[in-house]
């Protein structure tokens, strides 16, 4: 049998568009973002101001501190730039990308620990009703809310399904929430929750969670930072919630139906996200460590003349391929509306494992260099170390693997 094929120049080809974009992102990173990036991370805070205030003197981040001034510019080319609203859909405003697009924009948006600002939105905040989008929906697009995901409890990380036990019971018109929430990231700045509490205790995660929209001024809500290593202000909290009722309005979706919201938010939303953390990073973190194996001389010879090193740079290489091949054909397969659940685990796992194990070989390339919490690469070993916890551990991404090869059989990976 003769069959005749050409080979394409890569195992998954970027469509034109998308590797136009993925340049146009590349070198405003490169000219805007990067060359701040020194100052971002030696950069602190005026007296008062450590929390993040973000009032008119700057903003406050995990890794560093930005002026108010450098904010307000890297928004302005942003917009410029048509990328601020890159990743909305079209009827909000946006190219509608999809998810592939979202992620080639992630990867180099992630090559700085300083962020070009775009907007994000939640893909589950695209279910408010008519009612809920002016308050929830339009000021996240518009800039001028930040919301906030809200599953997570001190007895509840990665078993909310059957562990959960923040409760809303129904009153009146509205419900009464009472319980805690931990591991909130950024509730400082949050405008409002997307919050999950059990609302029938035997359906449970099947139809007995409910998401809700929670304002964060809203009576009976408080807050405290989390403490966790290596960040120069606080971005984790735990919320606590005593008698705080949510009128009906407030649901987001349908009753009982938070549970799948929340898992939507996080397949595509966190999970995927973290494989883009990691490409973005290795890609730029593999530049850093080949210009310093080439300049670096000791005994006589630059670094990149000793096996060990070559070696090292090797492994980085393959780490970087494999995750992005993963990555890409994961968010391939969500804009063909396949179920991509056991994808995203898995980009989730890789990024996480293989990107932290990189990331540690170009931290040891670099000696004590790569300690110094003045470069980006400290700060990137503890995110991508961050990633084998946060959003489902290494040990749930298993579980949601293991359960797809046992249900889907050689159908999974034959196709």
């Amino acid at each position: 049998m003769d069959v005749n094929y050409s080979l394409p120049e890569a195992a998954f080809e970027l469509p034109p568009e998308l590797v136009e974009l993925k340049n146009l992102v590349r070198d405003v990173v490169d000219k805007e973002c990067i060359p701040l990036e020194q100052d971002f991370l030696t950069g602190r805070p005026p007296a008062g101001e450590e929390h993040g205030s973000g009032d008119v003197r700057g903003e406050s981040f995990t890794d560093g501190w930005l002026p108010r001034e450098a904010y307000d510019r890297l928004t302005t080319v942003s917009k410029q730039t048509g990328l601020y609203n890159i990743n909305l859909p079209v009827e909000h405003g946006g190219p509608g990308l999809g998810v592939l697009g979202a992620f080639v924009v992630a990867e180099e948006l992630n090559r700085c620990l300083v962020k070009l600002p775009i907007c994000y939105v939640p893909n589950i905040l695209y279910s408010c009703n008519e009612a809920q989008r002016p308050k929830y929906l339009d000021p996240v697009i518009a800039g001028e809310a930040f919301p906030a995901f809200a599953q997570s409890e001190p007895g509840a990380g990665s078993d909310p399904g059957n562990s959960m036990s923040t409760t809303a019971i129904r009153k009146g018109d509205g419900w009464v929430i009472n319980g805690t929430k931990t591991w909130i990231s950024y509730a400082n700045r949050a405008s409002f929750f997307m919050l999950q509490a059990v609302t029938d205790p035997v359906k449970r995660q099947r139809g007995g969670i409910t998401m809700f929209l929670v304002d964060a001024d809203t009576p009976g809500l408080t807050m405290s930072p989390v403490d966790v290593w290596l960040t120069n202000s606080p971005h984790t909290f735990t919320l606590y919630l005593d008698d705080v009722f949510v009128p009906d309005s407030n649901v987001l979706g349908e009753v009982g139906g938070g549970f799948a919201l929340g898992q939507s938010w996080l397949a595509v939303f966190d999970r995927l996200s973290r494989g883009s953390l990691a490409t973005g990073a290795l890609s730029r973190g593999l530049e850093i460590a080949t210009d310093w194996a080439k300049n670096r001389v000791t005994f006589g010879q630059p670094l990149s003349e000793r096996q060990a090193i070559q070696w090292m740079l090797t492994d980085i290489y393959v780490d970087l391929k494999a995750i992005r091949a993963l990555c890409y054909d994961c968010a391939a397969r969500a804009d063909r509306g396949e179920d991509i659940r056991s994808y995203a685990a898995m980009c989730k796992f890789v990024g996480a494992n293989w990107g932290h194990r990189s990331m540690d070989n170009i931290m040891q390339i670099l000696g004590g260099i790569g300690e110094t919490t003045e470069t980006p690469i400290p700060h990137w070993y503890r995110q991508l170390r961050h990633g084998r916890i946060g959003g489902g551990t290494d040990e749930i991404q298993r579980i949601l693997m293991s359960r797809a090869i046992l249900k889907q059989g050689k159908s999974l990976w034959q196709a």
